[in-house]
């Protein structure tokens, strides 16, 4: 069964990480690419090996990306 999670990537130091909010699971990597790629990896790790239990208290049915305007200074 696949399953469609949000990854948020984000530049750090001289690489990426790459982050999914659904089940608080991150990965980094060189490139964009690399750290998508990393995160796909850990993800299909922690579905393989995590309980049902530790899956269900974690996993977040809903989450929004969005942008907000706010005053700066």
């Amino acid at each position: 069964m696949n399953r469609s999670l949000t990854a948020i990537v984000e530049s750090e130091g001289g690489g990426y990480v790459a982050f999914c909010p659904e089940v608080d699971v991150a990965s980094q990597g060189e490139t964009v690419s690399e750290a998508r790629g990393n995160l796909a990896e850990a993800l299909t790790l922690f579905f393989e090996s995590a309980s049902a239990g530790e899956i269900e208290r974690r996993l977040r049915e809903e989450v929004y990306v969005t942008q907000i305007e706010v005053a700066v200074g």
